[in-house]
């Protein structure tokens, strides 16, 4: 914290403690002479201390050239750029954990773009058994209790140690107290990532978003024939057309697919999973217990989210453990089958491990999706 900070906070300090003091003026007759002494010595305070520290400021303000300005900038500058070309994955947290910056070495370590990572906890990124353990020791360390090193795993690369090292710093300028993080792979080393080039002209297109797109409109494409091609002799049950739809989805689309019928009262019709002990596990799961089912079914809207905060979000297993930290789910979407606003049931996918994360065009698809399914559900039996 800068002078300037703590003698504006100290004036701010003052100014509250004299509207106290004309607060206590209609105190009675006895106690009137304990208000003139604490305004004596507010007054005091003034002129021993607040004054004395204006005139230290006052004088070394106007001394800062504007050459001195420029210095600090530049020197600013390559302080950001030593931080983005260094060769280790670093990140800048606050004492929660909440990111403040990325460098290109951890972005490509993480696979978290800087722009999405900045404002959210850093915690979100990892292992949620690691999440717990890593905030203790960044809010030790942004305490001033010295200097932490865990070891820690990435919730996309679950079975690769990392060691995190964590260290105060203050930036000038800043308020609190910066942690600045260190992650190494254990017994490993991590290339320096060259960084994206700015203004480059003539910019080749994304192949890998294209592929992606191409598949979605595949899977798209799938699923209508699929609804389509069912016979209208075979009058299938709402649950039978819920179970087609979704193996559709299973493996080419998401790890795991719970289908939930129903709205007031959710009934499980299928669970397909990674593997068939998992799915027999969750199929035993009672919907009512997960509360992203409850309010998808209530409330009728959709649930994207990316390395979900909270591990209790779809419930727990028959031993008590979160379903979502025992599948290690990295994202998730929990959609409502809705007809002109009737909910006809739930359906929910995850992903887990280093797969990519749903975005945004994927959930727009599984939301159209779920309304062919739902029209599908409607003229079932």
């Amino acid at each position: 914290m800068t002078q300037t900070d703590e003698f504006g906070e100290e004036l701010a300090d003052f100014v509250r403690r004299v509207a106290e003091l004309k607060a206590a003026r209609s105190a009675s007759g006895g106690d009137l002479s304990t208000v003139l002494d604490a305004a004596l010595f507010e007054l005091d305070h003034v002129a021993d201390q607040l004054w004395p520290w204006y005139q230290r400021l006052s004088a070394t303000g106007p001394s800062r050239a504007p050459s001195g300005h420029r210095a600090d900038r530049q020197e600013q500058h390559l302080l950001r750029t030593v931080f983005q070309r260094f060769p280790q994955p670093v990140a800048l947290v606050d004492r929660e954990t909440v990111v403040r910056r990325l460098n290109f070495a951890a972005t490509a370590f993480t696979g978290v773009r800087a722009g999405y990572a900045t404002g959210r906890p850093l915690t979100g990124f990892l292992a949620h058994a690691d999440r717990a353990a890593f905030r203790s020791q960044a809010a030790a360390v942004a305490r001033g209790e010295g200097d932490r090193s865990l070891t820690v795993h990435l919730q996309q690369r679950p079975s690769v140690p990392v060691h995190a090292t964590l260290t105060a710093i203050h930036p000038r300028g800043e308020p609190r107290t910066t942690v600045l993080v260190v992650l190494q792979p254990a017994g490993s080393t991590v290339p320096a990532t060259p960084a994206p080039a700015e203004g480059t002209a003539g910019q080749v297109p994304d192949l890998t978003e294209a592929t992606r797109h191409a598949a979605l409109m595949d899977l798209l494409d799938t699923m209508t024939t699929t609804l389509l091609t069912t016979r209208p002799e075979a009058r299938l049950s709402r649950a039978t057309v819920l179970e087609r739809a979704a193996h559709v989805l299973h493996g080419r689309f998401a790890d795991w697919v719970i289908a939930d019928t129903g709205a007031a009262r959710l009934s499980r019709t299928t669970v397909l999973a990674p593997s068939e002990k998992e799915a027999a596990a969750l199929s035993a799961q009672d919907p009512a217990t997960c509360p992203l089912a409850v309010e998808a079914a209530r409330g009728g809207s959709t649930a994207l989210q990316i390395r979900p905060e909270d591990p209790n979000a779809f419930g727990h297993d028959e031993y008590g453990t979160p379903v979502l930290a025992q599948a290690n789910v990295t994202s998730l979407l929990c959609v409502p089958l809705r007809v002109e606003g009737a909910v006809q049931g739930v359906l929910t996918l995850f992903r887990c491990g280093p797969r990519l994360a749903f975005s945004m065009a994927e959930a727009q698809a599984v939301d159209t999706m779920s309304r062919h399914i739902a029209l599908a559900m409607t003229g079932t039996r």
